[in-house]
Parts: C-alpha cells; structure tokens; sequence
C-alpha cells in the first residue's frame, strides 16, 4: 500500500542528500542551456564534480523554441561534431544542419546527467563567493544559491527575506545566457572582470556570422575563478547576438570545458 508519508520522506532524504553531497564542487555551473550542458559534460566526463543550478524547473534555455516557437534548432557545420557526440539525429539543408529541438535538449540533459552532472533545477544564483588568494588578490569560489521563486519575486520587487545558502567550487561558470546574470552581479559588487571595458556591456544587435565565431572566441576565464560560455560571453563583451542559430552554442560550451581543464586552479 502506498503511504504518503514515505513518498515524502524519500524524496527529502534523496535530494538532501545528493545537495549535501555537492556542497564542494570542481565546478559549479549557472544555466542549464546548450552551452551550459555541453561544458558540465565535458567536465563531468574528464573526472570533475559538477553541479549544475538553474533557475527555472526545465532545463535547455532558449533551445526548446527553435525560431519564434518553430522547434527546429539550425547548427552549422562545424558543430557536427557535438551533435554526433550526444547522438543528436539531424539532416543537412542549405550548407547547414537542423534537428528537433525537443531531441537536441533532451539528448544534451541526458548526456550531461549521465557524465555525472547533478542537476538542481529551480535555484537561482544570487551571488558569488569571493575568497582571498594566497598573492593577496581574490578568487571566485563558488555560488551563493537561493530558491528560484525568492530570485522571481524579487525581480517584480516584491521582497522576501530569506537567507541564501552557499555551494563552494575551484571553478564558476555564468551560462545565463543574455542576461549574463552572474558576472553583471560580480560587477555590481565590485569585481573588475576582464573584458575590453573591464566590465559587462551587454549584447549588440543580431549579426549572426559575426556572433556565433565569437561566442566561442569570448568563452572564457574573466575574473580568477570565473569563467563565462554561451550568450552570456558574447553579452559580457559586448558582442553581438546571434538569434536562432545554435552551433556557437555548443562549441562555446566545449571550449570553454577544455579552458577549465586546462587551468592550473
């Protein structure tokens, strides 16, 4: 006979323990869109804790609406390479490659879960973690964590006073897509990051061939500790967007992945 009780119990004990279990972290990701997924992949399956915070309850970001809710997701070539990687079915048209979107997101979660990424969904990250560093500088180490719908009433100004939690991590990474929603509070609370105006600008217009080789080209460290990939990158350094094209995406994802496992920590 089902008890209710035991339904609760189970699955309080079960997420408690799989939080406490990741309250230290390799990596502590922000965003749980293309590029946020392929990168806790990367990471997941080269050895490194990882979890993965996003505010709202699915995860995929902006990938399940395609263009303007046309769930077809367009990758240029050169990202076949990822989509192959996460056994992501797609067929060539036009010198490019589309796929269903609803596939595209629900094989990049499923290969992120099954590298070892722990997904919490419905957090948002209100904060990051600064310590000092044995040189006298300061170093992002980690999330300040809070319930999605705290962060939610908030924005509408409607503010509740609950205290926030903290996830430490060697390694941060905003992937909030255009509201670059990590490193534009690391800003306001004084870090200088290392951008061309040594601060968040925000995205420019849609040029999609100039923004999606710098997506890629932006995914990186911008303050010790913080990395940023995605659309993020790109509104971070001013670039421009690139609409409903998702290559960049993915490729940002995985090279910024590879930045991390380079750093010496």
């Amino acid at each position: 006979m089902l008890r209710e009780v035991a339904v609760t119990r189970l699955i309080i004990e079960d997420y408690f323990k799989r939080l406490t279990d990741h309250l230290e972290v390799d990596a502590a990701i922000c965003g749980g869109g293309p590029a946020g997924l392929v990168a806790g992949a990367q990471l997941a399956r080269a050895g490194l804790k990882v979890a993965l915070f996003d505010r709202k309850v699915s995860l995929g970001g902006g990938m399940w609406g395609g263009g303007m809710f046309f769930n077809t997701c367009v990758v240029q070539p050169e990202a076949e390479g990822v989509l192959r990687e996460f056994g992501i079915r797609y067929r060539s048209a036009d010198g490019l490659l589309a796929a269903s979107a609803v596939e595209c997101v629900a094989r990049l979660v499923t290969g992120a879960v099954e590298a070892g990424v722990e997904v919490f969904n419905g957090i948002t990250v209100e904060d990051v973690a600064v310590f000092p560093t044995a040189d006298g500088g300061k170093r992002v180490g980690g999330f300040v964590i809070n319930w999605g719908t705290v962060g939610a009433l908030a924005a509408r100004g409607i503010g509740i006073e609950v205290d926030p939690l903290v996830i430490t991590s060697r390694w941060a990474l905003d992937a909030t897509g255009h509201p670059h929603e990590v490193c534009r509070i690391a800003r306001e609370k004084g870090l200088e990051l290392g951008t061309a105006t040594g601060r968040p600008v925000g995205e420019g217009s849609l040029w999609m061939d100039a923004a999606e080789q710098l997506v890629v080209e932006n995914s990186r460290q911008v303050f010790p500790g913080l990395f940023v990939c995605g659309m993020a990158a790109n509104a971070v350094f001013g670039a421009p967007r690139m609409g409903p094209i998702f290559g960049g995406m993915l490729l940002s994802g995985k090279k910024v992945a590879q930045r991390i496992l380079e750093s010496n920590g």
